[in-house]
């Protein structure tokens, strides 16, 4: 009679012990939680993002564009140096062609100067939007644009010629030096670049290494280079007529020819 009670407590301990091995055996151990938590997989994903892009420029339309409606134009466009980024156009005036723009000459090109932000560099992605602006904006002969640069513009016109080698007909880098990008892409692409000897800032050594990269994938680029000149090479670079008449000399159509 009294053995019951005793019983029905020796059943309720059991039950409370078998509900603790039920935990212990569903519930992981730390070494398994831990474990668990360190696996990881490889994930990707892929989304198409649009942000706007915004830069100024300078631009000098030749003699006569606004009489012939119906012509269309030559296009140079210069890529400036370090020194000259920021949000005032006046410095980049300071060299090459809009320098000489500046002093009167005149050019059978339209030529626009782009101005990279403070601290930026020369990037693909907004070049080839404003490319593409400028291309809509004005009466452009789409088979003669001219891609030229010095210094940081001149590693900017090897980088971006190299990314979209179709957008040009010739490229002339000046003291700029070479990216890593595929020079392939450059073998068929009528090049002339400009060095000084003595330049401090961009060692001579990085712009043959381009030149010699260009040449090694089949390509024949033009190098001159100044005797006892420092990093202002872009000087008697772009003083030289002859360098303007040869980019002239080249379009698009003549490099399909010699792709065929």
């Amino acid at each position: 009679m009294h053995a019951r009670p005793q019983f029905d407590h020796i059943l309720r301990a059991f039950g409370v012990f078998a509900a603790f091995l039920a935990l212990i055996a569903i519930a992981p151990t730390a070494a398994q939680a831990e474990t668990e938590l360190a696996q990881q997989s490889s994930e990707a994903f892929e989304r198409e993002i649009k942000k706007t892009v915004r830069a100024q420029y300078l631009l000098y339309l030749p003699e006569g564009y606004n009489a012939d409606q119906d012509k269309r134009w030559p296009l140079m466009i210069f890529l400036h140096g370090s020194g000259e980024r920021g949000d005032n156009l006046k410095k980049v005036a300071k060299h090459g062609p809009p320098k000489l723009v500046e002093q009167g000459k005149e050019f059978p090109f339209i030529i626009v100067s782009p101005q990279c932000p403070h601290g930026g560099w020369w990037s693909t992605e907004l070049l080839n939007a404003f490319y593409d602006d400028i291309m809509e904006k004005y009466r452009i002969d789409p088979s003669r644009v001219y891609l030229t640069g010095l210094s940081m513009g001149g590693n900017g016109t090897w980088a971006w010629a190299a990314n979209n080698p179709e957008k040009f007909a010739a490229i002339a880098p000046v003291c700029g030096w070479g990216p890593e990008v595929n020079y392939e892409k450059l073998a068929s692409m009528p090049i002339w670049a400009f060095h000084g000897d003595q330049d401090q800032a961009v060692a001579l050594e990085k712009g043959q290494k381009v030149i010699d990269a260009v040449t090694s994938v089949g390509g024949t680029p033009e190098f001159t280079i100044y005797e006892g000149v420092g990093h202002n090479s872009w000087d008697p670079a772009y003083s030289n007529d002859a360098l303007y008449d040869w980019l002239l000399s080249h379009s698009k159509d003549e490099q399909a020819s010699v792709k065929e």
